[in-house]
Parts: structure tokens; C-alpha cells; sequence
């Protein structure tokens, strides 16, 4: 299960401070590039869902997932997260020790939304999606997708997800996004 769960600060913390350390010292004054390293969790990506600019954090690893939006009350009116899956699957969420009450949209490997629900604060109840096709699922705050008239068939843009996944360290064409970038030119 995914979302505001499980995973708790402290060996997070631990395993960034050792990771921290194996970088230091490393190549005459260069940062070693560890893959999700440069950019974290808790970096915000600008993304357009249905037309509408949002403010997202990018959750790949399980932990991250795990722990999604757990015990953040604090999300402004444009603020987010979204989960990124390496394939598509059927999304399973739920609110333990998630204070603030959101809205979850499952998102197909094209980026349409297709299906949208409400999540209540501290539910450890199961919301799991109808479709096995669901690759991203996004999480605003409660009324955001209604606010702004998003419904299921409005769209993310993929190449604004596969950039995000790419300046997370990751490598796009594991997640299926490799042809939503521009190729670069010699």
C-alpha cells in the first residue's frame, strides 16, 4: 500500500547522513552522483494537470511512496504528490497518519486521468483502484481536482512527469517514458 504510511524518519534520516558521507571527498571536490540524489522527494516540480499549474513532489522509491503525504498538514492550495510506478498496476492507498484530507487521482501510462476519490484524514481503510492500468497516481488537496473542473480524461503531461522522473537521477525508459523527452542532439 502506498501513501501516508510505515516509514519513519529516523533510518530515512540514517541512510541519507551515510550516503552523505560516501559522497564527501569523492573525485577533487565534485558531489559523487548517487541516482535520486540530486534532487529529493521533497524537491516540487511544476506540472500542468488538465491545463491547471500544480506543484508537485515526486514520489519513485517505495519508501517515499510508503510514506507519501504521512503526517503533513501543511500543503498549499496548489500542492501535491505524485507517485510514480516503473509499470502499470492496480493503486492501492490509504491515510494512516495522513492529517489532511485529499483527493487521489489514478493516471494511465498516457497520462490521463481516470479515475478520482476522496481520501479522509487518518482512514486506514483501503481505496484501491478500479483499473489495473494505472501507472501514476496524484494526490491534491481535498477539492483541488473539483475547484478546478478536472475531471477523469484531463491529461498530465508526459514529458513534464519523465523530466521530473529524470531530474530525480532516474533513468526515464525504466518507468516507460523514454520516448516523452526530446533526444538530445549531438
Amino acid at each position: 500500500m502506498k501513501n501516508a504510511n510505515l516509514v519513519s524518519w529516523a533510518p530515512r534520516g540514517a541512510v541519507l547522513l551515510a550516503l552523505g558521507a560516501l559522497a564527501t571527498g569523492c573525485g577533487q571536490g565534485k558531489t559523487a552522483q548517487v541516482p535520486g540524489l540530486d534532487k529529493s522527494v521533497f524537491d516540487h516540480f511544476t506540472m500542468s494537470v488538465g491545463g491547471v499549474p500544480a506543484s508537485l513532489e515526486i514520489a519513485i522509491l517505495p519508501g517515499e511512496q510508503q510514506r507519501g503525504l504521512m503526517q503533513r498538514g501543511n500543503l498549499g492550495k496548489d500542492e501535491g504528490m505524485l507517485f510514480v510506478d516503473a509499470t502499470p498496476v492496480r493503486q492501492s492507498f490509504w491515510m494512516k497518519n495522513t492529517p489532511e484530507a485529499l483527493d487521489i487521482g489514478f493516471i494511465r501510462p498516457d497520462g490521463t486521468i481516470a479515475e478520482i476519490y476522496p481520501l479522509l484524514p487518518f482512514d486506514e481503510r483501503t481505496v484501491l483502484s478500479h483499473g489495473s492500468d494505472l501507472q501514476f497516481a496524484l494526490e491534491m488537496p481535498a477539492g483541488w481536482f473539483a475547484a478546478h473542473g478536472i475531471r477523469p480524461g484531463a491529461k498530465l503531461e508526459r514529458r513534464e512527469i519523465a523530466a521530473a522522473v529524470r531530474d530525480r537521477g532516474y533513468n526515464v525508459a525504466k518507468f516507460g517514458l523514454g520516448d516523452a523527452l526530446p533526444t538530445p542532439t549531438p
